[in-house]
């Protein structure tokens, strides 16, 4: 399906780029561009777009307030992703409680934006079609989660480095994983002790190496598929 897109982004030459990958896509329409706040609501109430390319810095209004004044509209609703340099913890909480799909911080690669398009066109199908697989029933209980409440002392961008480097690192160790992600290796295990008791994270011990073992941490998918 093809997905009618309003793209909301102050700066022009970053709107422009939204655009020509959108058509590129082939997956989306763009049926207008706002550069404010107040535009962007009235545009979505005009058009009654499928999807809307969200940034939160805007003039007039934030991209928060536009979201909240359209899920507060009677009209139909689009899905929301936030595209956005506003990174924390309070800016993902309230764009999450009203109603964003997904939350992309630039600078992002082309393809993680295409993911997120992919993964609302196919909600929007099967909602479409009345029926819902169970990747799409887990897509939407995964969007629709509470954000959890950080430990003191951890932070949200913090949190975001080390999920990517025990992703793209599988069983290493925390002094590995700390490098990657750019903090200490105290640090590190801190972040990875909160993701193994989540269940986001495994830790396993290491007996290879000599003397006491070390551990090794990897995401809890990795390990499943290896069982």
């Amino acid at each position: 399906m093809t997905l009618r897109t309003v793209i909301v982004e102050d700066e022009p030459a970053v709107a422009r780029l939204h655009k020509r990958f959108l058509e590129a896509q082939g997956t989306c329409t763009v049926v207008a561009v706002a550069a404010t706040g107040p535009a962007a609501v009235a545009l979505i109430a005009q058009l009654e777009p499928d999807l809307v390319l969200l940034d939160i810095h805007l003039p007039g209004m934030s991209g928060l307030d536009v979201l909240r004044a359209v899920r507060a509209g009677r009209g139909p609703q689009p899905e929301f992703i936030a595209v956005t340099a506003a990174r924390d913890f309070d800016s993902v909480r309230d764009a999450r409680l009203a109603g964003v799909r997904h939350y992309l911080v630039k600078p992002f690669a082309p393809g993680d934006l295409a993911d997120r398009i992919d993964d609302v066109a196919r909600d929007l199908a099967g909602a479409r079609s009345g029926a819902l697989d169970q990747s799409e029933i887990d897509s939407l209980i995964r969007a629709t989660a509470p954000i959890p409440v950080l430990p003191k002392g951890l932070s949200i961008e913090t949190l975001a480095a080390v999920r990517t480097a025990v992703a793209s690192a599988p069983w290493s160790s925390a002094a590995d994983i700390g490098g990657l992600a750019g903090v200490s290796r105290v640090s590190a295990r801190r972040y990875l002790e909160y993701l193994t008791a989540t269940g986001e994270v495994l830790r396993r011990l290491d007996y290879a190496t000599s003397g006491r073992p070390g551990a090794r941490y990897g995401p809890s998918s990795t390990a499943q598929r290896e069982g």
